[in-house]
């Protein structure tokens, strides 16, 4: 294909050159050629074929290296990419399937490692189950509330990850559904810090709620309960006892800002950039690692977003703050 382009742009070119001098009076029409002028059509057939080749050349052949990587890619193989070269189009061609390469690869990373993640979690709870059914059918364990109450407490850890996990999937795919309603942002935060004051008092942390007296505005209050609550429990969990954990609403401009501040352990500067990815967690937090990622899920579909901000310094806690657009 490449050849007959080049042989087809040659045979232009000598006519054209056979034209002109025909119009130039170098050649007279209907007489034979010349000696010199063969001479000097080869040599312009021979020099079109030349800069024909040298510039399909260019383009082809990082075209084909493209299409060539492009059948790894299909096949599977990761890591592939391509060198940008050529004129411009093709570098830029070249520049994007390498971007698109980089994020298959981790999406393809991010499946694996979540995959690895799930197998770990549920390994725990559903040893526990395994091991306490046992032993009560052995007659290790007697069939009571002492040792039924567990393996009980370990469903619902499994229940809890798994709609975690859902929701999770319901964001990614962009079908996680908002009922939006206006809705007291103030009065849910205050729901929420009903619920939550037992487990914070026997950690022996105190939890109030501050800020406007009421705002209003639409959005899901379910899915904002859930950010909230999210927010309180990570914050409860990471503060020591004799700490405090404050939640605030307050109105910023034309946003809504829910603010989680605690007085606990921190967060490593290196830490912030992962807070909010998933499993990201301590081993001994107790939590599934997936409560953050779904705060910031959830307010990126009401078209708001979450930040973190902490010291790193042990006493100086953290806060997150979540801005919702205000909606009527």
């Amino acid at each position: 294909m490449v050849l007959t382009a080049v042989l087809f742009v040659g045979l232009v070119t000598a006519l054209a050159t056979w034209v002109a001098g025909a119009l130039l009076g170098i050649v007279a029409p209907g007489a034979a050629p010349s000696t010199l002028t063969a001479v000097a059509v080869v040599v312009v057939i021979l020099l079109a074929v030349l800069v024909g080749i040298r510039v399909f050349g260019s383009a082809i052949r990082p075209l084909a290296d493209i299409a060539a990587a492009t059948e790894r890619l299909a096949d599977g193989e990761p890591g592939v990419r391509v060198r940008a070269r050529g004129p411009r189009p093709i570098r830029g061609l070249a520049a994007s399937f390498n971007a698109m390469a980089e994020r298959l690869d981790r999406s393809r990373d991010d499946r694996r490692a979540l995959l690895a993640d799930v197998t770990h979690e549920l390994r725990t709870p559903l040893t526990v189950i395994t091991g306490g059914l046992e032993a009560m059918l052995d007659g290790v364990h007697p069939f009571d509330e002492d040792h039924v109450a567990p393996i009980l407490a370990e469903t619902r850890v499994m229940d809890r990850l798994l709609e975690d996990l859902r929701t999770l999937s319901l964001a990614d795919a962009g079908a996680l559904a908002l009922h939006r309603e206006p809705a007291d942002l103030r009065a849910i935060a205050e729901e929420v810090v009903a619920a939550n004051r037992p487990m914070a008092a026997a950690h022996g942390v105190t939890l109030e709620c501050a800020g406007a007296e009421r705002l209003v505005t639409s959005v899901d209050p379910v899915r904002v309960r859930e950010i909230v609550a999210n927010l309180v429990a990570n914050a409860i969990r990471h503060t020591p006892a004799g700490g405090s954990v404050d939640v605030a609403i307050d109105l910023d401009g034309d946003e809504a800002v829910i603010t989680v501040r605690d007085t606990g352990e921190g967060i490593a500067p290196g830490d912030l950039g992962r807070v909010f990815d998933r499993f990201q967690r301590r081993a001994d937090s107790g939590g599934s690692g997936l409560g953050l990622a779904i705060v910031r899920d959830l307010a990126t579909a009401h078209g708001g977003s979450v930040e973190a901000t902490s010291d790193g310094v042990p006493g100086a806690g953290s806060t997150f703050r979540v801005r919702l657009p205000l909606r009527d």
